[in-house]
């Protein structure tokens, strides 16, 4: 079955523009093409601290906080093993009070988390995203650029008016495990990192079918911050799985307007083109994605998927090597070429590959596969070493 040709843009943390729009932005809207949603889109409980938030604070870790500093304490409170113990998982994009409620979340949602208990404790809150830092995910027929934000904390002297020197910024990042050196960042606002975790739950509510939910998440990312390019991106993509053709293509031409070097909104915008009969603009848009993208997203690893199902094992792996050249720490293809590997009989290598898939899961149910396919690894490449070892 031949894929359809839509990429998203889930922005778990991913670009933004921080110059003012320039451009006059057309009449993007129409209300009465949806229903109302069926959940609360409300751009304000984001950062809202709940009421076990603020005991949290003022008991669980009060003690904490004032032995070793607002910001001393509430880093360790976070960590691995303290009072709060937050886990990763990109399943959903939580709100402050949903990540605590659950503890758990991914990035952006830890991120968001992190921030409000900062402010509540009088730290300065400054939000980054790490440039360069994209990978790609996909669900269904969507795929999606996922980047990354993290936030840094340090203490204030607002008697002063100024930053402490005594106690120096501190960068929390939940993909720690990553090497960050000499990767550059660039200062987000709240506002677009509010707009960002709408624009997440408009991705998230098109990939479970919840079109009418995607359409108010990315009307009020807009409405939130319309400097934030990536949501005309996905209102466009709302429109298109909507029907709405015509307002789709005004969404992602603004887009392109806005960044006319765009990517995800180029591979968007040529079928909306093409099925409303504007071949030229078409054409063009698609000369221009090649010349910038030659191969698109999961080029090889659909190629290498392919190469499985004939039982060619070798060309597999090789196209799958070629995708993780461009998105390293993307699970799944690490997982398929362990897969490949297992193939070639090579347990030592898939077992190295599935620990990769593993490390860089996003869910916890990814997590647990892999790592049950790394132990069927290490029974095979035990076996081996005790069959060697009789033979001698």
């Amino acid at each position: 079955m031949q894929r359809l040709s839509i990429i998203a843009l889930l922005l778990v943390l991913g670009a933004c523009a921080s110059a003012p729009v320039s451009r006059v932005a057309p009449d993007l809207f129409r209300d009465q093409w949806f229903a109302p949603a069926d959940e609360p889109i409300d751009g304000d409980a984001v950062f809202a601290l709940s009421a076990p938030m603020r005991s949290y604070l003022a008991f669980d870790i009060a003690p904490q906080l004032h032995a070793e500093g607002p910001q001393l304490g509430l880093i360790n409170a976070l960590q691995t093993g303290g009072k709060l113990n937050i886990e990763y998982d990109s399943a959903f994009t939580r709100n402050a009070a949903e990540a605590f409620d659950a503890r758990t979340g991914n990035c952006l949602s830890l991120v968001i988390l992190t921030a409000a208990l900062a402010g509540q404790v009088g730290l300065d809150v400054q939000f980054q995203e790490v440039l360069g830092d994209h990978v790609m995910s996909r669900n269904g027929d969507l795929v999606f650029y996922n980047g990354h934000v993290n936030v840094v904390l340090r203490e204030k002297l607002a008697e002063k008016g100024v930053k402490s020197s005594a106690n120096p910024a501190t960068v929390i990042d939940f993909l720690a495990s990553r090497d960050r050196r000499g990767q550059q960042v660039r200062s987000v606002s709240r506002q677009t990192v509010t707009a960002m975790y709408m624009n997440n739950r408009a991705a998230e509510s098109m990939a479970s079918g919840k079109v009418d939910n995607a359409y108010w998440w990315a009307r009020a990312a807009i409405k939130r911050e319309p400097r934030y390019t990536a949501t005309y991106n996905t209102l466009g993509l709302v429109y298109r799985r909507s029907g709405h053709l015509q307002q789709a293509a005004v969404a992602l031409e603004h887009a392109l307007a806005l960044e006319p070097a765009n990517t995800v909104a180029m591979s968007n915008a040529i079928p909306v083109l093409r099925a409303l009969g504007r071949e030229g603009e078409a054409e063009r848009w698609s000369v221009r994605l090649r010349e910038l993208q030659p191969y698109p997203p999961f080029h090889f690893f659909d190629q290498g998927r392919v190469a499985m199902e004939r039982g060619d094992f070798a060309r597999a792996s090789q196209l799958f090597a070629r995708e993780i050249e461009r998105a390293a720490y993307y699970h799944e293809f690490h997982y398929w070429l362990a897969l490949a590997y297992v193939g070639l009989h090579e347990p030592e290598r898939a077992r190295d590959h599935f620990k990769i898939a593993r490390d860089n899961a996003t869910t916890r149910a990814d997590a647990v596969r892999y790592q049950e396919a790394m132990n069927s690894q290490d029974r095979i490449v035990r076996k081996r070493r005790e069959f060697v070892g009789a033979a001698r």
